[in-house]
């Protein structure tokens, strides 16, 4: 029984460990290659499923009709995400990451999106799609094109759907742009950063009020990465929830890429289950500080590995 389902970006990542990362302009020597599977959408449906389960957890998304695809589909399948809902487009390539990153765990991010862009609104009334909405408590969005998403959330609502999402590099199309498809999204995701550039804040008050033009029912997320995070509900309610602090448990941080997508899988996974926000939102933390001490981009924990890491946490 599918209870979690996943729309948006999968990548093929080419990760470049360095000393440091490159100045303007300036070359610097590649300690270390890894190849492996990434994308925002995919990385949460693999962290979500590592605590959930086999079978709870489905992706929809497009690859081209490439090896990246077939080897994708496989991972997909090995971490127990249904891979049903995946579109493959001919003609085009899958989409490709290209990730440096320091010693230190700071990265910069190149994306080719490909295939990923071909997902729309009208492949969300699909057969396989919309049967995969049908069966889903929860649906998490990150990065598809805007249109693809306000279809998801509208089909979502319309089925009693929860509905998370995170716009990614879409949120540089502005508020105005965004609008339609909030009206039917329950969670919006952003970083700090990211709320600063779309709304001008990132003061949790103040964003449910500019959030509030298109929906007075939504609850915002604001990350705030080593810092924790803040959670605004309708009603005004307001939760910090902090980091792991790692270091007082002699964890060391390897790489941050997908602590944000490890983060939204371990919330989304918690909602299905019906944990409150705060548990759910400690549960998300936990599953994020996780990641950074792993240096793989999916690198999020099992269900053990998480409530080992949760009683390590309650116990400083």
């Amino acid at each position: 029984m599918i209870e979690l389902i996943c729309l948006g970006a999968i990548n093929w990542d080419i990760n470049l460990f360095m000393e440091r990362l490159p100045r303007n302009g300036e070359e610097v020597s590649v300690n270390e290659i890894q190849r492996v599977s990434g994308g925002t959408a995919a990385n949460v449906s693999v962290a979500a499923a590592r605590i959930l389960g086999r079978n709870k957890v489905a992706f929809i998304g497009a690859l081209g009709d490439d090896s990246i695809a077939k080897e994708q589909i496989r991972i997909l399948d090995d971490e127990g995400v249904d891979p049903n809902g995946v579109l493959i487009v001919k003609g085009e390539e899958s989409g490709q990451a290209y990730i440096s990153i320091s010693e230190d765990g700071a990265n910069e991010i190149h994306t080719y999106f490909g295939a990923n862009l071909r997902i729309k609104g009208d492949h969300i009334s699909d057969e396989e799609r919309l049967g995969l909405i049908k069966e889903a408590k929860i649906c998490v969005i990150m990065d598809p094109p805007v249109e693809t998403a306000k279809r998801m959330a509208e089909e979502c609502r319309r089925h009693g759907v929860k509905v998370i999402w995170d716009p990614g590099v879409y949120a540089e199309e502005g508020l105005d742009a965004l609008l339609p498809t909030l009206q039917n999204v329950d969670y919006f995701i952003l970083n700090h950063i990211e709320y600063e550039n779309l709304l001008g804040t990132s003061d949790p008050k103040t964003v449910l009020k500019e959030l509030g033009r298109a929906t007075d029912d939504m609850t915002c997320i604001i990350k705030h990465g080593a810092d924790g995070c803040t959670l605004c509900e309708d009603d005004g309610t307001i939760i910090q929830m902090e980091a792991v602090p790692l270091s007082d448990l002699g964890l060391k941080v390897v790489n941050t890429v997908g602590c944000g997508d490890a983060f939204i899988g371990g919330f989304a996974a918690g909602l299905v289950v019906g944990l409150s926000h705060i548990d759910a939102l400690r549960q998300a933390s936990a599953a994020g500080s996780y990641k950074a001490t792993k240096i793989e981009t999916r690198g999020g924990p099992t269900r053990d590995q998480l409530d080992q890491l949760l009683n390590l946490w309650k116990a400083l």
